[in-house]
């Protein structure tokens, strides 16, 4: 059935009521909403963020830099609510202009550095610690270009086949097509590579594996919308090893935890502050590196 019943207007006005999860806190402005003060906690890396798939990108990084013995990785979590409007407020927009999560403040400088964009916070903190990324250039080069793969390809995932998908308040054909469609295209993509490739860049696991798992790995082992079926994502058995692989680390189990408030209570942890927060119970279940 064609979507032809809408016919755009010469000039395209705001509609509070349009309907959707998202309607409450989607507007067409940016900027601050409310003067609201961020907790700051002991360590110089403090991050506000949630555990959607770019949240976990981030603590799932530093997740990982702690298990290297990376120590001066220690850091402050602190959930924002995005359902709430937390990322309206003030000293958060101070940190991310485009008030999304997640954001970082590195009080290890003077002023504090700030660090927005998930594939900003990655990349920044790899050459902080000189971990997770190559060093030799055709290999560094590799690795950027599919972190930076992610970055260009998630809105179709998210913003596009999720939204329709999953969130819309109303199903059409056509965007539910036609994102699925790219959606499935981005699988092979991955597929193709990942069939001569253990990773996403040569010399090992890298910040590219860990952006793109966080979407992609976390959609073909059925974490994603729940739409695994749909997406008919056993079609792409190297995605499918390579995402399981990922998946068995410690610290990406950890890191998956961080600024989480639903699901299984075990797999949450709302506010990481040392790595004392992850309790007996869940790091018996969960492994140490």
């Amino acid at each position: 059935m064609a979507d032809n019943e809408y016919t755009p207007p010469d000039v395209w006005t705001y509609d509070a009521e349009n309907g959707g999860e998202w309607a409450s806190i989607n507007r067409p402005t940016a900027g601050a909403r409310e003067k609201k003060v961020l907790p700051v906690g002991e360590h110089a890396l403090q991050l506000y963020s949630m555990a959607t798939p770019n949240g976990v990108k981030v603590t799932v990084l530093l997740e990982e830099l702690l298990a290297l013995g990376k120590a001066d990785a220690e850091y402050d979590a602190f959930q924002i609510k995005i359902g709430d409007g937390d990322q309206f407020g003030s000293d958060f927009v101070d940190i991310n202009p485009n008030s999304k999560i997640p954001a970082l403040l590195d009080h290890s400088t003077q002023p504090p550095t700030r660090v927005f964009e998930s594939g900003s916070i990655l990349l920044y903190l790899a050459e902080k610690f000189d971990a997770f990324i190559p060093t030799e250039l055709a290999a560094r080069a590799e690795c950027m270009n599919w972190l930076f793969w992610q970055m260009g390809s998630a809105p179709y995932l998210g913003g596009g086949f999720g939204h329709f998908y999953a969130y819309a308040p109303e199903k059409f054909e056509y965007p539910i097509d036609r994102f699925t469609m790219e959606t499935k295209r981005q699988l092979d993509v991955l597929n193709q590579h990942l069939a001569n490739n253990e990773y996403m860049a040569p010399g090992g696991y890298s910040i590219a594996d860990i952006a793109i798992w966080a979407w992609y790995g976390s959609l073909v082992l059925g974490k994603l919308y729940s739409a695994d079926k749909f997406l008919s994502v056993h079609e792409y058995a190297h995605v499918q090893h390579w995402a399981k692989q990922i998946s068995e680390r410690p610290a990406v189990k950890r890191g998956q935890m961080v600024n989480r408030s639903w699901g299984e209570p075990e797999g949450q942890l709302i506010e990481r502050h040392a790595a004392s927060d992850f309790d007996t119970q869940t790091q018996d279940k969960i492994g140490t590196d």
